[in-house]
């Protein structure tokens, strides 16, 4: 009787010394490399002020791999580079926001110019340029 498991050397049963390190060996599970991806994503797009809401979830997925690194022992650093990127890019979104509203609110009356000189023109008075 030649089956396959008389062929194949015997292996116990169980996870291998790799088990804990995840596929490839890489050390770390899915929602850190999600929080990861998020912060990188959201850090890319803060300048155009997507990256706050992307940054926001990317903070919670953070806390929460960091809280299940600290458990498994894998995928620390993804996490806290999932935090780190996260929060910088809520706080690039914020600061872009503010200076829209501020530079809208400072150019407000060159909304309706003729040309494009007039425009510049108009924000160059209203910043206090020459």
């Amino acid at each position: 009787m030649d089956t396959y498991a008389t062929r194949t050397p015997h292996h116990p049963a169980g996870p291998g010394p790799d088990a804990r390190a995840g596929a490839g060996g890489r050390g770390g599970n899915g929602l850190t490399v999600t929080a990861m991806v998020l912060g990188v994503a959201a850090l890319t797009t803060s300048v155009v002020v997507i990256g706050g809401p992307l940054g926001i979830v990317g903070l919670v997925l953070g806390a929460v791999a960091l809280r299940t690194a600290g458990r498994t022992g894998t995928g620390r650093g993804m996490a806290v580079t999932g935090l780190v990127t996260s929060a910088v890019a809520v706080v690039v979104s914020v600061l872009v926001a503010v200076l829209v509203v501020w530079y809208a609110d400072h150019t407000q009356k060159c909304y309706r110019p003729d040309s494009f000189y007039q425009y510049t023109q108009c924000v160059r008075d209203q910043l206090g340029g020459h």
